[in-house]
């Protein structure tokens, strides 16, 4: 399990200067319906009653990457960053 901070100092390329930054761990939304992605795959899919590729049977990864949300106290822009595979992350106080 990793925890981390909910405040980390690190660099805002919009301020152009090292500010504190909120974190929060990135959920994504929900895929839209109408998006031409997703009409593409549906549109694939459609036929015999069958998928056009063949579904997964075992998983080989146990774990997802955590995507940490960054965002700047200052200016309030938002950053990425990739985190590490965990089965656990957690923002504890410091």
């Amino acid at each position: 399990m990793a925890r981390y901070p909910k405040v980390i100092v690190t660099f805002c390329p919009r301020c152009r200067t090292h500010t504190p930054h909120s974190v929060a761990i990135y959920k994504h939304g929900r895929r839209r319906a109408l998006a031409q992605g997703e009409r593409r795959y549906r549109a694939k899919n459609k036929g015999y009653g069958s998928k056009r590729k063949p579904e997964q049977k075992r998983f080989a990864k146990t774990t997802k990457k955590v995507v940490l949300k960054l965002k700047c106290q200052k200016c309030g822009y938002t950053l990425h960053r990739e985190g590490i595979r965990l089965k656990k992350a957690e923002l504890v106080e410091k």
